[in-house]
Protein backbone atom coordinates (compact mmCIF):
# COMPACT_ATOMS: atom_id res chain seq x y z
CA UNK A 1 0.00 0.00 0.00
CA UNK A 2 1.46 3.05 -0.79
CA UNK A 3 2.20 5.80 2.09
CA UNK A 4 0.32 9.13 2.16
CA UNK A 5 1.84 12.40 0.96
CA UNK A 6 1.61 15.38 3.86
CA UNK A 7 0.96 17.20 0.83
CA UNK A 8 -2.52 15.68 0.02
CA UNK A 9 -5.53 17.36 1.40
CA UNK A 10 -7.69 15.22 4.01
CA UNK A 11 -10.53 13.25 2.16
CA UNK A 12 -14.23 12.57 3.12
CA UNK A 13 -17.17 11.02 1.42
CA UNK A 14 -20.40 12.20 2.56
CA UNK A 15 -22.96 9.62 1.76
CA UNK A 16 -26.52 11.25 1.22
CA UNK A 17 -29.55 8.24 2.78
CA UNK A 18 -32.36 10.90 2.33
CA UNK A 19 -33.92 9.94 -1.05
CA UNK A 20 -34.67 13.55 -1.79
CA UNK A 21 -36.31 14.50 1.18
CA UNK A 22 -36.02 18.02 2.30
CA UNK A 23 -33.63 18.01 5.37
CA UNK A 24 -31.73 19.84 8.00
CA UNK A 25 -28.88 16.37 8.41
CA UNK A 26 -26.54 17.00 4.79
CA UNK A 27 -26.61 20.97 6.22
CA UNK A 28 -25.65 20.07 9.27
CA UNK A 29 -22.78 17.51 8.20
CA UNK A 30 -21.51 19.96 5.82
CA UNK A 31 -21.34 22.97 8.29
CA UNK A 32 -19.59 21.00 10.92
CA UNK A 33 -17.12 19.89 8.39
CA UNK A 34 -16.44 23.66 7.09
CA UNK A 35 -16.21 25.05 10.70
CA UNK A 36 -13.34 22.02 11.82
CA UNK A 37 -11.60 22.14 8.59
CA UNK A 38 -11.34 26.22 9.47
CA UNK A 39 -11.01 25.80 12.91
CA UNK A 40 -8.11 23.04 12.81
CA UNK A 41 -5.94 24.24 9.11
CA UNK A 42 -6.66 21.54 7.42
CA UNK A 43 -6.87 21.14 4.17
CA UNK A 44 -10.07 18.74 2.96
CA UNK A 45 -11.46 17.72 -0.05
CA UNK A 46 -15.55 16.83 0.40
CA UNK A 47 -17.51 14.78 -2.31
CA UNK A 48 -21.07 13.86 -1.78
CA UNK A 49 -23.04 10.91 -2.71
CA UNK A 50 -26.76 10.59 -3.68
CA UNK A 51 -26.87 6.54 -2.42
CA UNK A 52 -30.46 6.02 -2.82
CA UNK A 53 -31.63 8.00 -5.54
CA UNK A 54 -28.34 8.32 -8.25
CA UNK A 55 -26.65 4.97 -6.55
CA UNK A 56 -23.91 6.64 -5.79
CA UNK A 57 -21.27 4.91 -3.52
CA UNK A 58 -17.93 6.32 -2.94
CA UNK A 59 -14.42 3.98 -4.22
CA UNK A 60 -11.95 3.39 -1.23
CA UNK A 61 -9.80 6.52 -1.90
CA UNK A 62 -11.47 8.41 1.21
CA UNK A 63 -9.89 8.71 4.42
CA UNK A 64 -13.37 9.46 6.19
CA UNK A 65 -16.97 8.85 5.60
CA UNK A 66 -19.87 9.90 6.91
CA UNK A 67 -23.23 8.18 5.74
CA UNK A 68 -26.25 9.86 6.66
CA UNK A 69 -29.74 9.35 7.99
CA UNK A 70 -33.01 9.04 5.88
CA UNK A 71 -36.54 8.19 6.14
CA UNK A 72 -37.86 4.51 5.69
CA UNK A 73 -37.50 0.92 6.93
CA UNK A 74 -33.63 -0.30 7.32
CA UNK A 75 -35.90 -3.84 7.07
CA UNK A 76 -37.87 -3.05 4.18
CA UNK A 77 -34.76 -1.60 1.97
CA UNK A 78 -32.85 -4.92 2.16
CA UNK A 79 -33.14 -6.13 -1.01
CA UNK A 80 -33.32 -2.64 -2.89
CA UNK A 81 -30.52 -2.03 -5.38
CA UNK A 82 -28.60 1.09 -3.39
CA UNK A 83 -28.78 -1.06 0.06
CA UNK A 84 -27.44 -3.71 -1.54
CA UNK A 85 -24.70 -1.55 -3.31
CA UNK A 86 -24.35 0.78 0.25
CA UNK A 87 -23.88 -3.53 1.96
CA UNK A 88 -20.98 -3.92 -0.61
CA UNK A 89 -19.19 -0.71 -0.13
CA UNK A 90 -19.75 -1.24 3.59
CA UNK A 91 -18.19 -4.62 3.17
CA UNK A 92 -15.25 -3.48 1.26
CA UNK A 93 -14.39 -0.56 3.77
CA UNK A 94 -14.21 -3.64 6.44
CA UNK A 95 -12.44 -6.04 4.84
CA UNK A 96 -9.69 -3.04 3.63
CA UNK A 97 -9.51 -2.26 7.48
CA UNK A 98 -8.81 -5.70 8.78
CA UNK A 99 -5.45 -6.09 6.12
CA UNK A 100 -4.46 -2.24 6.01
CA UNK A 101 -1.16 -1.52 7.62
CA UNK A 102 -1.65 1.50 10.28
CA UNK A 103 -2.71 4.80 9.13
CA UNK A 104 -4.01 3.83 6.04
CA UNK A 105 -7.51 2.88 7.96
CA UNK A 106 -10.66 4.06 6.67
CA UNK A 107 -12.92 5.71 9.37
CA UNK A 108 -16.39 5.39 9.18
CA UNK A 109 -19.60 7.87 10.92
CA UNK A 110 -23.26 6.03 10.94
CA UNK A 111 -26.21 8.23 11.47
CA UNK A 112 -29.71 7.18 12.56
CA UNK A 113 -31.25 5.58 9.61
CA UNK A 114 -27.21 4.53 8.37
CA UNK A 115 -26.74 3.31 12.13
CA UNK A 116 -29.56 1.06 11.67
CA UNK A 117 -28.56 -0.37 8.18
CA UNK A 118 -24.93 -1.22 10.01
CA UNK A 119 -26.33 -2.58 13.09
CA UNK A 120 -28.43 -5.01 10.45
CA UNK A 121 -25.11 -5.58 8.05
CA UNK A 122 -23.28 -6.44 11.41
CA UNK A 123 -25.86 -8.76 13.15
CA UNK A 124 -24.96 -7.06 16.84
CA UNK A 125 -28.83 -6.72 17.45
CA UNK A 126 -32.62 -6.81 16.76
CA UNK A 127 -33.19 -3.83 14.53
CA UNK A 128 -37.19 -3.61 14.87
CA UNK A 129 -40.32 -0.80 14.09
CA UNK A 130 -40.89 1.29 17.53
CA UNK A 131 -44.72 1.43 18.89
CA UNK A 132 -44.15 5.24 17.73
CA UNK A 133 -42.16 7.47 16.61
CA UNK A 134 -39.39 9.00 18.75
CA UNK A 135 -39.06 12.77 18.22
CA UNK A 136 -37.33 15.88 20.09
CA UNK A 137 -34.35 16.96 22.35
CA UNK A 138 -33.54 13.81 24.59
CA UNK A 139 -31.26 13.04 27.28
CA UNK A 140 -28.30 10.01 26.14
CA UNK A 141 -26.86 7.81 28.70
CA UNK A 142 -22.88 6.88 28.14
CA UNK A 143 -22.24 3.16 29.65
CA UNK A 144 -19.12 2.65 31.53
CA UNK A 145 -17.44 1.90 28.36
CA UNK A 146 -19.15 5.11 26.80
CA UNK A 147 -17.60 7.40 29.28
CA UNK A 148 -14.20 6.10 27.78
CA UNK A 149 -15.11 7.19 24.41
CA UNK A 150 -12.84 9.50 22.96
CA UNK A 151 -15.90 10.87 19.95
CA UNK A 152 -17.29 11.91 23.36
CA UNK A 153 -14.87 13.75 24.48
CA UNK A 154 -15.89 17.29 26.57
CA UNK A 155 -19.70 15.71 27.40
CA UNK A 156 -21.74 15.49 30.10
CA UNK A 157 -23.57 12.30 30.88
CA UNK A 158 -25.82 12.34 30.07
CA UNK A 159 -25.62 14.72 27.41
CA UNK A 160 -28.83 15.76 24.93
CA UNK A 161 -28.77 14.94 21.56
CA UNK A 162 -31.79 15.04 18.41
CA UNK A 163 -33.94 11.78 18.57
CA UNK A 164 -35.78 11.17 15.00
CA UNK A 165 -36.90 7.76 14.41
CA UNK A 166 -39.44 4.85 13.58
CA UNK A 167 -37.21 2.14 14.37
CA UNK A 168 -34.63 0.80 17.18
CA UNK A 169 -31.98 -1.45 17.86
CA UNK A 170 -32.56 -3.68 20.82
CA UNK A 171 -31.12 -6.74 22.08
CA UNK A 172 -27.47 -5.81 21.47
CA UNK A 173 -25.54 -9.20 21.12
CA UNK A 174 -22.33 -7.54 23.65
CA UNK A 175 -20.31 -10.84 22.72
CA UNK A 176 -20.57 -10.24 19.17
CA UNK A 177 -19.64 -6.67 19.71
CA UNK A 178 -16.85 -7.64 21.70
CA UNK A 179 -15.17 -10.23 19.07
CA UNK A 180 -15.63 -7.03 16.54
CA UNK A 181 -13.42 -5.50 18.98
CA UNK A 182 -16.17 -2.64 19.31
CA UNK A 183 -18.40 -1.45 22.37
CA UNK A 184 -21.92 -0.70 23.20
CA UNK A 185 -21.47 3.04 23.98
CA UNK A 186 -24.91 5.03 25.20
CA UNK A 187 -28.80 3.85 25.68
CA UNK A 188 -31.81 6.34 25.10
CA UNK A 189 -33.17 7.69 28.59
CA UNK A 190 -34.56 5.46 31.05
CA UNK A 191 -38.50 5.16 30.91
CA UNK A 192 -39.44 3.31 34.23
CA UNK A 193 -43.38 3.98 33.46
CA UNK A 194 -43.16 1.80 30.57
CA UNK A 195 -42.43 -2.01 30.03
CA UNK A 196 -39.83 -1.71 27.25
CA UNK A 197 -36.17 -2.73 26.70
CA UNK A 198 -34.15 0.70 26.38
CA UNK A 199 -32.68 1.18 22.72
CA UNK A 200 -29.45 1.30 21.67
CA UNK A 201 -28.09 5.55 20.87
CA UNK A 202 -24.84 4.75 20.25
CA UNK A 203 -22.22 1.72 19.11
CA UNK A 204 -18.47 1.30 18.15
CA UNK A 205 -18.26 -1.66 15.84
CA UNK A 206 -14.43 -1.53 15.87
CA UNK A 207 -11.40 0.46 16.04
CA UNK A 208 -12.59 2.44 12.92
CA UNK A 209 -16.25 2.49 12.77
CA UNK A 210 -18.90 4.00 14.97
CA UNK A 211 -22.26 5.42 14.81
CA UNK A 212 -25.38 6.90 16.48
CA UNK A 213 -28.78 6.52 16.48
CA UNK A 214 -29.25 10.24 17.16
CA UNK A 215 -28.18 13.25 15.28
CA UNK A 216 -24.84 14.83 16.36
CA UNK A 217 -25.16 16.96 13.32
CA UNK A 218 -28.55 18.75 14.07
CA UNK A 219 -28.06 22.36 15.65
CA UNK A 220 -30.87 25.16 17.21
CA UNK A 221 -30.99 26.87 14.64
CA UNK A 222 -31.86 24.24 11.45
CA UNK A 223 -34.65 22.70 13.89
CA UNK A 224 -35.79 25.66 14.94
CA UNK A 225 -36.54 26.54 10.92
CA UNK A 226 -37.12 23.05 10.47
CA UNK A 227 -40.12 23.29 13.79
CA UNK A 228 -41.59 26.26 12.75
CA UNK A 229 -42.38 25.34 9.27
CA UNK A 230 -46.31 25.51 8.94
CA UNK A 231 -46.39 21.86 7.79
CA UNK A 232 -43.99 20.87 10.49
CA UNK A 233 -45.75 22.24 13.63
CA UNK A 234 -48.53 20.77 12.39
CA UNK A 235 -47.50 17.49 12.34
CA UNK A 236 -45.63 17.66 16.14
CA UNK A 237 -48.59 19.29 17.44
CA UNK A 238 -50.58 16.22 15.77
CA UNK A 239 -48.30 13.51 16.50
CA UNK A 240 -47.52 14.95 20.18
CA UNK A 241 -48.66 18.05 21.51
CA UNK A 242 -48.50 22.14 21.79
CA UNK A 243 -46.58 21.63 24.90
CA UNK A 244 -44.61 19.22 23.33
CA UNK A 245 -43.36 21.41 20.68
CA UNK A 246 -43.06 24.19 23.18
CA UNK A 247 -40.83 21.89 25.08
CA UNK A 248 -38.53 21.44 22.15
CA UNK A 249 -38.07 25.04 21.02
CA UNK A 250 -36.94 25.64 24.47
CA UNK A 251 -34.37 23.23 24.69
CA UNK A 252 -33.20 24.25 20.97
CA UNK A 253 -32.16 27.60 23.16
CA UNK A 254 -29.97 25.57 25.45
CA UNK A 255 -26.59 26.28 24.99
CA UNK A 256 -25.50 23.04 26.86
CA UNK A 257 -28.22 20.70 24.81
CA UNK A 258 -28.18 19.93 21.27
CA UNK A 259 -25.66 22.98 20.21
CA UNK A 260 -23.13 21.31 23.05
CA UNK A 261 -23.47 18.04 21.45
CA UNK A 262 -22.92 19.02 17.68
CA UNK A 263 -19.56 21.05 18.73
CA UNK A 264 -18.39 18.10 20.04
CA UNK A 265 -19.47 14.64 18.38
CA UNK A 266 -18.35 14.53 14.57
CA UNK A 267 -15.37 17.16 15.30
CA UNK A 268 -13.79 14.72 17.40
CA UNK A 269 -14.65 11.89 15.15
CA UNK A 270 -12.85 13.86 12.37
CA UNK A 271 -10.20 15.03 15.13
CA UNK A 272 -9.75 11.27 15.45
CA UNK A 273 -9.56 10.22 12.09
CA UNK A 274 -7.21 12.94 11.05
CA UNK A 275 -4.40 12.14 13.45
CA UNK A 276 -4.66 8.66 12.67
CA UNK A 277 -4.44 8.69 8.63
CA UNK A 278 -1.68 11.81 8.80
CA UNK A 279 0.15 9.84 11.52
CA UNK A 280 2.04 7.92 8.46
CA UNK A 281 2.58 10.92 6.15
CA UNK A 282 5.65 11.31 4.43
Amino acid sequence: MNTRNKMDPFRIAVLDLYQGEANQGMRGIQSIIESWSEQKGVRTQVDYFDVRIKKQIPDLSYDAYISSGGPGSPLDSRYEDWDVAWCQWLDQLNRWNQHASQGQEKHIFFICFSFQLACRFFSIGVVCKRRSTSFGVFPVSQTEEGKQEVIFDGLKNPFYAVDHRDYQLIHPNLERIKEMGGRLLCLEKERSHVPYERAVMAVRFNAHMIGTQFHPEADPQGMTHYLNQDDKRKTVIGKHSEEKLKSMLADLQDPSKIQWTKSRVLPNFLDKAYQEVTSKTI
